[in-house]
């Protein structure tokens, strides 16, 4: 404004009497209104910066910590939101103090800074609980169908189903008691133990809150967790549930479906009783064995028949996909075995009764030479006489 002042003076004609105060004061208005909206951009601009900053540094790894839900899960977001707020705000804060402001207003500006980091973790859990019931799945698929070493799980019939389904339901519910609320704050609640005693144990809930509710989770709230940071309500969270046990019914009949036809095929000795029995009812048939020997004989060209249809029609094999699909395969195999393996048998005995040509001939040729051999000294022993 001197510059103005000075340049002023210069051109004031005292005749004319102008008053150059108006022109002034517009000057300045004109002034600041452009300084305040230049720095209302840069602000904007830094602002948008550092917003930026914050929603990439937040964002993937609150989604990886909330993917990978435990126990420690929203002490973790918590130190991570403590963290890179704490960073922003300091290069924020740096920032304008280039900036002619009251501290009012940078105060304001910090505080909207730190809201909107809260914001971000908010939204990516909102987000996050929206696909609770396909990441419940995920784990239990993941849980159910590997061991502890990740390896896919074979089921042999060793495998306690019952247990592994029980631990794998349990991570599940686990899971979604963390994504049922926002904990943002160290503030200890229920949920987790609400939902084991309600959904893993109702009969002990039940009875438990008998003098109550019958149900624990008939409500639309959380006890001591306000409305703003609830994301599933207790009803939602058994529509959920009761939704994932009907979605993973199938896998666990499988499984079990699985292991019963293991049993099945790794074990083709009749039940003990069955065994007594034959040796009480089949001790007659034995005492005859042992008067006609002949018997044995017949019974193990039987025994070697048998093996050799087991052999060809390859029953064990055909029976690991169950027993009906593996009597309609040996139903199917039978007789062209059982023709393949007489026209065998015919094939052996005519090639066993047949006398070979060519040793025939060969012993002829044998016997030629000799018989010459004597005709020959019998004409020269005739001359000699």
């Amino acid at each position: 404004m001197s510059q103005f002042d000075e340049e002023a003076e210069g051109v004031h004609v005292e005749q004319a009497n102008w008053d150059a105060s108006k022109v002034r004061e517009k000057l300045i208005r004109d002034i600041d209104a452009h300084t305040e909206s230049v720095q209302t951009a840069k602000l904007s601009e830094l602002t948008s910066t550092y917003e930026t900053k914050l929603n990439e540094a937040l964002s993937a790894p609150v989604e990886a910590l909330l993917d990978g839900a435990s126990s420690d899960t929203w002490l973790a977001i918590r130190k991570l939101l403590q963290r890179e707020k704490e960073k922003s705000v300091s290069g924020f804060s740096a920032a304008l103090s280039g900036f002619e402001m009251d501290n009012s207003t940078k105060d304001k500006m910090v505080s909207k800074l730190e809201t909107h980091a809260r914001g971000i973790v908010e939204a990516k859990a909102k987000e996050e609980a929206g696909r609770v019931l396909i990441r419940m799945k995920d784990r239990f698929t993941t849980l159910f169908s590997h061991d502890s070493d990740s390896m896919p799980r074979v089921w042999s019939g060793k495998e306690d189903i019952r247990g592994i389904t029980k631990t794998a339901r349990a991570a599940s519910l686990k899971l979604l008691s963390i994504m049922a609320a926002i904990r943002l704050e160290d503030d200890a609640d229920n949920i987790e133990n609400l939902l084991s005693l309600a959904l893993m144990d109702p009969k002990a809930a039940a009875s438990a809150n008998k003098s109550i509710t019958a149900d624990p989770l008939a409500s639309s709230s959380w006890d001591k967790i306000p409305t703003t940071r609830t994301l599933l309500t207790p009803v939602q969270c058994k529509s959920l549930w009761r939704q994932f046990k009907s979605e993973t019914e199938y896998t666990v009949g499988q499984a079990i479906s699985s292991q019963e036809a293991s049993k099945r095929s790794n074990n083709w000795l009749p039940p003990p009783w069955a065994i007594v029995a034959l040796f009480i009812l089949g001790f007659n048939e034995f005492m005859t064995l042992l008067r006609n020997p002949l018997y044995l004989g017949v019974i193990f060209m039987g025994f070697l028949l048998a093996k050799a249809l087991w052999v060809q029609l390859d029953v064990s094999n055909d029976f690991r996909l169950g027993v009906l699909p593996g009597l309609l395969s040996i139903s199917t195999k039978f007789l062209p075995t059982v023709m393949n393996l007489m026209k065998k048998l015919a094939e052996e005995g005519t090639a066993a009764a047949t006398p070979n040509p060519e040793r025939n001939a060969s012993s002829q040729s044998k016997s030629s030479p000799a018989s010459s051999g004597v005709t020959s000294s019998d004409s020269a022993h005739n001359k000699t006489q």
